[in-house]
């Protein structure tokens, strides 16, 4: 049951927030409550001893946020839209699953797991700046906006980490507990999927300016931008000699966070732009994982 629920859960939960996006949308406002639980579980699976920054960690963050405020850029000049759902997708932190498909892969995990702490923290770090120069605050005095957005992103991002370090250091077993239910993770994210995909759906439906062109240059842009992650992740991490950890690290991204950011503090199109990255990245791993198990067959 558990085998078939992680095969068919994905489409399940896109099609159910969809179809029920009047009833799920009314939810969304659990969706940061629902990431900062699962960043918990997650950061109480890292071995804190052997946590280590390495020079891959910082070359691979410093594509995800230079190259996303370089593409937003670029594509500006063509489409502020389309450029917000791309810039998204690229400045989204790397998934918390995407530990799971490294160990798959034959890939580091504890170096994978190392960069996803560094990628969110990063992005609680910068986003308040970037969001009050990019979407609906740029109205705003930069101070007083990076406020409004740094109150909503950092408790959801920063508080995470700080609560497992202290249950690490001073309730290990409340550690150990949530460190042997890291299962949890994967119901609670089919969850928060299906009521960001019904916040979207509900977004754009109430949206007056709904240009099905545009949708279609984000949702392509989205793969490019997906197939590029990945492959110039992989290639730096094989300099570093951990190939599927950098493409991990660099190409599979939060997306329900990405969403959720992108509802709340960019034109709602954008949302196009992380909601059709789910597919590309599911399709791209799903690739990777029948490509490693026709090697390792004798």
């Amino acid at each position: 049951m558990q085998k078939k629920l992680q095969e068919w859960g994905l489409p399940l939960a896109l099609v159910a927030g969809a179809a029920g996006y009047r009833l799920f949308a009314l939810f969304a406002p659990a969706i940061p409550y629902l990431i900062f639980v699962m960043l918990l579980i997650t950061y109480c699976k890292i071995s804190w001893g052997e946590m280590k920054i390495r020079r891959l960690h910082l070359w691979l963050l410093t594509i995800q946020l230079c190259g996303s405020l370089a593409l937003y850029g670029v594509v500006r000049m063509a489409d502020p839209i389309v450029a917000q759902g791309l810039f998204i997708c690229m400045l989204a932190p790397t998934a918390t699953a995407a530990a799971v498909i490294t160990g798959m892969l034959g890939g580091n995990v504890t170096t994978l797991a190392t960069y996803t702490l560094v990628s969110n923290l990063a992005v609680a770090v910068v986003s308040p700046a970037l969001f009050s120069f990019i979407g609906i605050h740029v109205e705003q005095p930069f101070w007083e906006s990076s406020l409004l957005i740094a109150r909503q992103m950092v408790p959801m991002l920063i508080f995470p980490f700080l609560a497992g370090w202290l249950f690490y250091r001073f309730i290990p077993k409340a550690h150990r507990a949530l460190q042997k239910r890291q299962n949890i993770t994967f119901y609670l994210w089919l969850v928060a999927l299906t009521i960001v995909m019904g916040h979207t759906v509900a977004s754009l439906v109430g949206h007056a300016r709904i240009h099905f062109r545009t949708e279609i240059i984000i949702a392509l842009g989205a793969l490019v931008i997906c197939v590029a992650q990945f492959l110039t992740g992989r290639r730096i991490g094989r300099r570093f000699g951990d190939t599927v950890a950098g493409g991990q690290g660099l190409g599979q991204k939060n997306t329900v966070l990405a969403i959720w950011m992108a509802g709340i503090y960019l034109d709602p199109l954008a949302s196009i732009g992380p909601a059709s990255y789910i597919f590309w990245q599911n399709i791209v791993n799903s690739w990777q994982l029948r490509r490693n198990r026709t090697r390792t067959l004798p």
